[in-house]
C-alpha cells in the first residue's frame, strides 16, 4: 500500500514517524502547490492518504463518496482509494480532537467556547464540541463578525481553542491573542503540535489554566487514519504508547546553571547515550559574532551580548530532539524561558562554587561566583523543571537526569 500526507509544507510533519507504529506500509510526504493539486489528485500514485492544510476542503471534489463525520464537518482529511478506483472521504480529526477534549478531562457540556480561525481544522473542532453539548461555539477570524478588535464580548468563555497556524513552526513565538482577555477560562487546547508548548499554551500554563496541545489529536487521528487504510483496528493503548515515545523523543533535554558546572561535560555525555545531538549555545553565539566571547566583550555591552544570545537560543529551542547546554546567564532574560520550555525539559545543573572556573568567563571575572550565585538562584529555578547535582562523576549527572526525564517529558 502507498500511503502518505498530501499538504503544502510538510518539512515539520511527525506523521511519517507515527505511521511507522500504526501500520507495515510505506507512507511519504506529498509537498503540492494548488496549481499542481489537480493533477495530482488524478495522476498521483497513492492507495491513501491523509490531507493537511490547505487542502481539508479542496479533495472533497475528487471523492466519490464521504463520510457521515466528513459529510456533517464539510472538511477531509482522510482519503482511500477503493477496488473501483474512486477515492472514499473520511474525516478521522475528529477522534483526534475528541480525544483532546478526554485527555484534559473538558466537559464542553452548557459552556460557551471560542474557537480561533476559520479554516478546515476549525470546522471539525467546531463540530465535535457543538456534539459535546457547548453552548455557544464562536468562531473568531480576522474578518468575521466575531474577530480580534471585539474580543471583550466574549469575556465569558470558558473553553478556548486554537485552529489557526500562528505560533507554530517556524514561527514560534507568537500568539493569536493574549488570554487575559477571558478571566473565566477552564481549558485551552493547540491542535499545532510543533512547538509542543505553543505561546498560548505557555500563557495558560503561566495563569494556572488546563492546556493541551496538538500531539494527542495527531495521534489518535492517526489511529482512526491507519483503521481506514488497512481495515484493521489498533488498540487505544497502542496510540498511547506511540504519544509517550514521540513525548520523549521529541523534546529537548535542556541544562542550565552557574558558569563551570558542567553543562558542556553533562550534555556530551546526554547526547552520546541517547543518540541526540548536542548543542551548545556559547558556539552558537561564536558563529553570529565571528570572535570568541570575551572578544565580543572587550567591546560590547552586556545588553548586546544577551539580544544575540537569546537569537541563538531561539533558533535552538524551537528545534526538537536535541540537547542543549545553555550559557549560564541565559536565565537573567525572560525572553529565553518560553524559547526552551516551547520543546524542552530544563535541568538545573548543580555544582559546589568552590569548584567553578572563571578563567575565560568575563562576567564571573567581574563578580565574585558567590554573588552571581545569589543573583541567579531564583532565576534557575523559575527556568528549570528539575534539580540535579553534578558533584561527583559526569556520569552520575546523566544517570539523574534521565531517570527524571521519563518522569517529567510528557508535561
Amino acid at each position: 500500500m502507498r500511503a502518505g500526507l498530501l499538504g503544502r509544507k510538510l518539512g515539520h510533519s511527525f506523521s511519517p514517524r507515527i505511521h511507522a507504529f500504526f501500520g507495515d506500509y510505506a507512507y511519504d510526504l506529498f509537498e503540492v502547490e494548488p496549481e499542481a493539486l489537480d493533477a495530482f489528485m488524478k495522476e498521483g500514485a497513492f492507495d491513501a492518504l491523509n490531507v493537511t492544510i490547505p487542502y481539508k476542503k479542496s479533495v472533497i471534489p475528487y471523492c466519490a463518496e464521504l463520510s457521515e463525520s466528513a459529510r456533517g464537518i464539510g472538511s477531509v482529511n482522510t482519503l482511500v482509494r477503493r477496488a473501483d478506483g474512486t477515492l472514499f472521504g473520511d474525516n478521522t480529526d475528529a477522534a483526534g480532537f475528541s480525544a483532546m477534549l478526554q485527555r484534559l478531562n473538558v466537559s464542553a457540556a452548557g459552556k460557551k467556547a471560542l474557537v480561533l480561525g476559520s479554516g478546515g481544522a476549525s470546522l471539525t473542532v467546531q463540530h465535535v464540541l457543538r456534539a459535546a453539548g457547548a453552548d455557544p461555539v464562536i468562531v473568531v477570524s480576522r474578518s468575521g463578525a466575531d474577530n480580534y478588535e471585539n474580543l471583550d464580548r466574549h469575556a465569558d468563555a470558558r473553553i478556548l481553542v486554537n485552529t489557526t497556524p500562528v505560533g507554530m513552526y517556524p514561527r514560534c513565538g507568537e500568539a493569536p491573542l493574549s488570554l487575559g482577555h477571558f478571566p473565566k477560562l477552564e481549558a485551552v487546547l493547540d491542535v499545532i503540535y510543533n512547538p509542543a508548548r505553543t505561546r498560548l499554551l505557555q500563557d495558560a500554563q503561566a495563569r494556572g489554566i488546563p492546556c493541551l496541545g496538538g500531539l494527542t489529536m495527531l495521534v489518535e487521528q492517526a489511529r482512526a487514519a491507519s483503521e481506514r487504510f488497512t481495515g484493521a483496528s489498533i488498540p487505544a493503548a497502542r496510540a498511547d504508547a506511540v504519544l509517550s515515545t514521540l513525548q520523549r523523543e521529541t523534546q529537548n533535554i535542556v541544562l542550565v546553571g552557574m558558569p563551570g558546572c558542567g553543562k558542556t561535560t553533562v550534555g556530551r555525555l546526554l547526547a552520546e547515550k541517547t543518540g541526540r545531538r548536542f548543542v551548545d549555545t556559547d558556539d552558537l553565539i561564536v558563529e553570529r559574532i565571528g570572535c570568541s566571547i570575551p572578544e565580543y566583550f572587550a567591546g560590547h555591552s552586556e545588553a548586546e551580548f544577551r539580544a544575540v544570545e537569546a537569537r541563538a537560543i531561539a533558533d535552538a529551542g524551537m528545534q526538537s530532539g536535541l540537547v542543549i547546554s545553555t550559557g549560564g546567564g541565559c536565565v537573567t532574560q525572560e525572553e529565553n524561558y518560553p524559547s526552551l520550555h516551547q520543546n524542552g525539559a530544563i535541568f538545573f545543573l548543580m555544582r559546589d562554587l568552590s569548584l567553578l572556573p572563571i578563567s575565560g568567563r568575563p562576567l564571573s571575572q567581574r563578580n565574585s561566583p558567590e554573588a552571581l550565585y545569589a543573583q541567579r538562584l531564583p532565576l534557575y529555578r523559575r527556568f528549570a523543571d528539575c534539580e540535579v547535582e553534578n558533584m561527583g562523576a559526569p556520569e552520575d549527572a546523566v544517570a539523574q537526569i534521565l531517570e527524571a526525564y521519563d518522569e517529567i517529558s510528557g508535561c
